[in-house]
């Protein structure tokens, strides 16, 4: 949950709005005048099972809790955002998006590109750097694989480098904020000496750091650049920005542990090979592979240390996919989309040969490394079969604890069938039936503290629109469409973060120019849309895709126009009594609020006839605004 969701989680529309509008029961909403222009018959409605407020008076408008207090305040979206994070007690980000922070990073990719040039002019050309060709060519690593991987070599000097750039106009701050230099106590000092050097790239292909291998007993035997304002470790996977095409044509990536795992990968054709900066998996980097790659296979060692790294991954992948709203548009026989869980990523692992790393099998026997890839082991199974070989499972104690440990994996397993089959296979190992594994299955998805079925509390809201976020989606995925998304109007947009970015969208040349311009508060919430997987689509289906979820979305919107008028009607005529409804009554026509009345009543009408008229001409938007809503 970013910090948008978790301030809206926290409050509750009807108390915020209650504060400028006096509420009044109108069945399952709330109605009172409305704060944005004179009536007197209420025609402002709040509804709090979607936290949303809707005026069916001159306003004519609607939205969330943010939107709300944008328009009563009159402030922008980040400034009504701040006073309801005060409000709900959730510190936001510190803004660092200004336009000195980008010309700070840009020199920082810069010092790294001149670091770059220099590493690789010392490899190729130094004496000194003999060591590091020969110790390539033991590896079987040719020129053209070094040059393409910009394979460089750090002279063993403290001031080499440092000297080398001040040359080129990088201060001595900025080299410390690079990475590149250390503050000591006389004079900074390189970072880097006498190290095969492995640069670093970001996903747009920005050099970001280094990793540097010593060539000697030196330690450590490998050196990153520590943490800096364009480095993050748990954020970058190793030559991602050379696979991604590879990644997204096979529609899978192959995650190795060192940076000569990934190039030997590359140099015999293995371009969806990547490495995980030596790290077991982040959530954020699976927030980057979920983009591209529907399955990832985890090439690991066979001892613990790979087993904990098949662990850890896999965990990480399940809290991912519990944390995010798991929906994925499909297209259904109409051709129309229907939205439906997702598992975020399949995760196998394949175990190497006792010994041996990538680089080794790989360039032993390239069949062997292409059989262990395609014959990788679900993540399930490698679990079921290391849980089990841990265990005495002679003891009733050990099969207990068997289970223990691999029964709450099957929770995040919606596919009755895969369920049903590792149920079998645990019962087989633990000697316990599949029945009494599934009661016990059962009863830990309706009694535990994380359980997903209870009852929120009165003021949460569920995590994004799934129809909102596939439109926003579609237009960042498909730039071809620009020109029909343009006209989809914001207002079908509940979610004010949502409507933000179409706006921004909107006034934006390209994908570098929206995220220029949109706040870096609405960052997150911009990520979380480009991860959502999508449909392969040529520019005619997308086109399709959109206009039929903009028709949802204004299906959804007159449904709730008329379930809000009806309710609106209800609580004007328990005003004014049954004289109103009357031809023959005494109310006068010329009364302020018969007149109300009368508009209300004709823009129920004219709703209803709109709605009337989507069932007719769409019967998937008729069972859509049918009984079960």
């Amino acid at each position: 949950m970013n910090e948008i969701e978790e301030v809206k989680s926290r409050l509750d529309i009807a108390e915020v709005v209650g504060q400028h509008v006096q509420l009044q029961k109108a069945g399952r909403s709330l109605k009172g005048l409305c704060p944005f222009h004179t009536e007197k018959t209420p025609s402002f409605i709040v509804t709090p099972d979607r936290q949303t407020w809707h005026c069916f008076g001159a306003c004519g408008t609607g939205g969330d809790v943010i939107s709300f207090v944008m328009k009563k305040e009159g402030l922008d979206f980040i400034e009504a955002l701040k006073l309801l994070a005060d409000r709900a007690g959730v510190k936001l980000p510190e803004r660092t998006r200004t336009q000195e922070n980008k010309h700070k990073y840009e020199r920082l990719y810069a010092a790294n590109e001149a670091a770059v040039s220099w590493f690789r002019q010392l490899l190729t050309d130094a004496d000194a750097a003999s060591g590091a060709r020969a110790y390539l060519e033991r590896r079987g690593i040719d020129s053209s694989t070094g040059e393409a991987f910009k394979l460089g070599y750090s002279q063993d000097s403290w001031d080499g480098l440092r000297d080398h750039l001040r040359d080129k106009g990088f201060s001595n701050e900025e080299l410390i904020a690079a990475g590149l230099i250390i503050e000591g106590e006389k004079s900074p000092y390189d970072r880097f000496r006498g190290r095969l050097m492995f640069p670093i790239q970001d996903p747009k292909g920005h050099i970001v750091g280094f990793g540097a291998r010593a060539l000697d007993d030196s330690t450590p035997k490998y050196l990153n650049t520590p943490q800096t304002a364009i480095f993050d470790k748990g954020s970058l996977l190793y030559g991602f920005d050379r696979a991604q095409p590879a990644i997204r044509l096979e529609a899978q990536a192959v995650i190795v542990e060192g940076y000569m795992d990934v190039i030997a990968a590359h140099q015999h054709g293995f371009d969806n090979v990547i490495a995980s900066m030596g790290t077991a998996l982040t959530e954020r980097q699976v927030r980057i592979l979920k983009r591209s790659a529907p399955r990832v296979v985890l090439a690991l060692d066979a001892d613990a240390a790979g087993t904990e790294a098949a662990v850890r991954g896999h965990d990480v992948i399940r809290d991912s996919a519990e944390t995010s709203e798991n929906v994925v548009p499909v297209m259904n026989w109409r051709g129309l989309v229907t939205y439906q869980s997702s598992v975020s990523i399949e995760l196998n692992v394949a175990v190497l040969p006792e010994g041996k790393d990538p680089d080794d099998v790989i360039r032993g026997d390239v069949d062997e490394w292409r059989r262990l890839v395609e014959g990788a082991q679900p993540v399930l199974d490698f679990r079921l079969d290391t849980a089990a070989n841990a265990q005495n499972l002679d003891s009733p104690s050990e099969r207990s604890a068997l289970v223990r440990e691999f029964l709450p994996l099957l929770t995040a397993v919606t596919d009755p069938i895969v369920r049903a089959h590792y149920l079998q296979r645990l019962g087989t190992r633990a000697r316990v039936s599949e029945r009494d594994l599934g009661s016990m299955l059962r009863r830990s998805r309706t009694s535990g503290p994380d359980n997903r079925e209870q009852e929120r509390s009165p003021g949460a809201i569920r995590r994004g629109d799934p129809k909102e976020e596939f439109l926003l989606a579609l237009l960042l995925r498909y730039p071809q469409i620009h020109d029909e998304g343009v006209d989809v109007t914001s207002e079908l947009l509940w979610e004010s973060e949502n409507r933000q970015i179409l706006e921004i969208w909107k006034d934006s040349e390209d994908q570098e120019g929206l995220n220029d311009a949109l706040p870096m508060e609405l960052q997150p919430h911009l990520e979380r849309l480009l991860d959502r997987r999508l449909p392969s689509y040529d520019t005619k289906e997308a086109i399709a895709a959109l206009y039929d979820c903009v028709a949802k979305l204004e299906a959804r919107q007159t449904k709730a126009d008329k379930r809000s008028s009806e309710a609106l009607l209800s609580a004007i005529e328990e005003t004014l009594g049954p004289a109103a409804m009357s031809a023959d009554g005494d109310s006068n026509p010329d009364d302020e609020q018969t007149r109300e009345f009368e508009s209300a009543l004709n823009r129920d009408m004219e709703t209803g006839l709109k709605l009337h008229a989507r069932e007719r001409s769409d019967p998937q938007t008729r069972i859509e605004t049918g009984a079960n809503g």
